[in-house]
């Protein structure tokens, strides 16, 4: 797929069938059952810091995060006036109730049926760690001189998704990437265009990769050519990477999407078949670990899951990740309603439960072989230029929910595929884009939507899924996290309408009693706003877990915690015992 990789009006390939369907049961991801549970919110004041329950009045000093009009919760109840005045250690310091903003002004309100979540001491058996979540871009954006070291907007949308992948790949490296360590020609049946152009790659670019790396501490997993056979220049590439790069350098693919090759004549003859990628990948391993014998082999990288078991069984040397592509919502002529990129679509249960069938069929293969499985190219649609779902708010809530349930499933590296190109003109599903003219613009790089709702997956801290049981609440999907110091991460993705969807009224059950509670949030207006996306009130990653403000409505060493969260808002909320 890889589509970012072409102008916005033209693709380089068609669109390949449904991944999703190609063997694949119609089975179902059990999603949010429905049910009640009523309950108002608790009143009781936490005094932050000090784990005290007040017992007069104090001074809350709310914090102004998103719509300055919501209003703050109520304070507790002023103690009786013959009671003896309390210490300040009874008092403690003043508390900062998160606000988060409420529905527009003259929404038509619906009702949401209250969220129960009930989270249990028991695991999943899965992790999220740090450098999950990362952006995969073109492999002709190595010769960019933008990736450096020396790019302070670069650097800092690294490091606000917290020890990244940068995956290379992408259409472009079976037909405009050429790599030379000795500065070559181009050869001239290499083609491009301007917005395309074809590319030569050599050591020095590797280089000033590896200063950003560095700066940003960031990991990189690369692809070689297959389109044009050649092992012994892939091997080369494998070899100056390994050296250059070191340990920041995690895996290298043979190719890209090697089972697209038929359909967009990368291989031209009769066709290409999996026989023929088996062997071709054996001589390219083969030829890989005589020079550069430590890094490990990914692949097929293939949207087609046919292709994923005779890579597994293909007899190569290094071979450590099971890698796959997936863009659910690939019908871009319509002919699948219900995978069309539109916003409907896009904020649906099946969207969700569709994703999720594809990354668990992948998982129990990878893992049926020891192997890792990696999501290394991924996004909303595989559909080149604007839709619906382009730059959108909901590509925000999207992005958060689909990394955290890859995660959960078994998942390990997850990378949207994105391009260094200008915000105006350039790939609209790109997570990053650069100000300036299009289509290279001036290297200034910044986040949309969807790399916010990735900035507030890469904040949480490493920890171990914990099973829960969740009902009612709408379009909500929740996830719980125990993390290495024993306190609770809770993350609520409200997918409800923002624009219609009254505020959801949440009963959480924790496996013990909390002593503090604090929140972040990443919210927008609409499911389409553009530029809208928030995250505690600006276009910046999540506010430190030390600097947070309380949940409202927070009960002091209370299994059961009562609040509200608006919709169209992504919640990690955090409990320490």
């Amino acid at each position: 797929m890889a589509r970012f990789d072409s102008s916005p009006g033209k693709a380089d390939s068609p669109n390949p069938a449904d991944p999703a369907n190609d063997g694949q049961p119609p089975g179902k991801t059990p999603g949010q059952p429905t049910g009640k549970s009523a309950g108002h919110r608790k009143r009781t004041l936490l005094i932050a810091g000090a784990g005290i329950v007040a017992v007069a009045t104090a001074v809350l000093v709310p914090l102004t995060l998103g719509n300055p009009t919501a209003a703050p919760p109520a304070a507790s109840e002023t103690a009786s006036a013959s009671a003896p005045a309390p210490t300040p250690a009874e008092v403690g310091p003043p508390v900062t109730y998160y606000q988060q903003p409420g529905p527009p002004a003259g929404s038509p309100l619906e009702k949401v049926e209250p969220l129960k979540v009930d989270v249990s001491s028991d695991l999943v058996g899965t992790s999220l760690n740090k450098g999950m979540t990362g952006i995969s871009l073109e492999a002709t954006d190595l010769a960019d001189p933008d990736l450096s070291g020396d790019n302070a907007t670069m650097v800092k949308l690294l490091k606000e998704i917290d020890q990244p992948v940068l995956r290379f790949g992408g259409n472009s490296v079976d037909r405009r990437f050429f790599w030379t360590s000795t500065g070559e020609a181009v050869p001239a049946d290499y083609k491009g265009d301007k917005t395309r152009p074809v590319k030569a790659v050599g050591p020095a670019d590797l280089a000033r990769l590896k200063t950003l790396l560095e700066a940003g501490d960031a990991k990189v997993s690369l692809t070689v050519d297959l389109g044009h056979y050649n092992p012994a220049r892939a091997a080369d590439f494998a070899k100056n990477a390994s050296q250059i790069l070191g340990d920041r350098l995690l895996s290298i693919t043979v190719g890209n999407e090697p089972n697209g090759y038929v359909f967009n004549d990368v291989k031209t003859g009769s066709g290409y078949s999996i026989e023929q990628y088996v062997r071709e990948l054996k001589d390219y391993a083969n030829a890989i670990y005589a020079v550069a014998p430590n890094v490990p082999i990914s692949g097929p990288g293939a949207y087609d899951q046919k292709w994923w078991q005779p890579f597994i069984d293909a007899d190569i040397p290094q071979k450590k990740i099971l890698s796959f592509h997936n863009y659910p919502l690939y019908s871009c002529d319509g002919s699948d309603p219900k995978a069309s990129p539109t916003l409907a679509n896009l904020m649906s249960p099946l969207m969700h439960d569709r994703a999720a069938d594809y990354q668990k069929a992948a998982v129990k293969v990878g893992q049926a072989a020891g192997l890792e499985t990696w999501l290394p190219e991924t996004g909303i649609a595989a559909c080149p230029g604007s839709n619906e779902t382009s730059r959108t708010h909901a590509s925000a809530l999207w992005t958060a929910d689909y990394s955290l349930n890859a995660a959960q499933l078994g998942i390990t590296r997850i990378g949207f595929h994105s391009s260094l190109q200008t915000c105006k003109g350039g790939p609209p599903l790109s997570a990053i884009c650069s100000a300036g003219a299009y289509p290279f613009g001036n290297g200034q790089m910044s986040g949309r939507a969807n790399f916010f709702g990735l900035s507030m997956v890469a904040e949480l801290e490493s920890g171990k899924f914990m099973k829960l049981n969740s009902s009612g609440g709408g379009l909500v999907f929740s996830y719980a996290l125990q993390n290495a110091d024993g306190s609770t991460s809770v993350v609520i993705v409200n997918e409800n309408d923002p624009e219609k969807a009254a505020q959801t009224d949440v009963t959480l059950n924790l496996p013990g009693k909390p002593v503090t509670g604090t929140m972040t949030q990443l919210s927008g207006p609409s499911y389409g706003a553009e530029d809208k996306t928030v995250i505690d009130g600006a276009k910046t990653e999540p506010t430190p877990v030390a600097k947070r403000a309380t949940v409202p409505g927070f009960a002091y060493k209370s299994q059961a915690q009562q609040f509200k969260l608006t919709a169209g808002t992504v919640t990690v909320l955090n409990f320490k015992y």
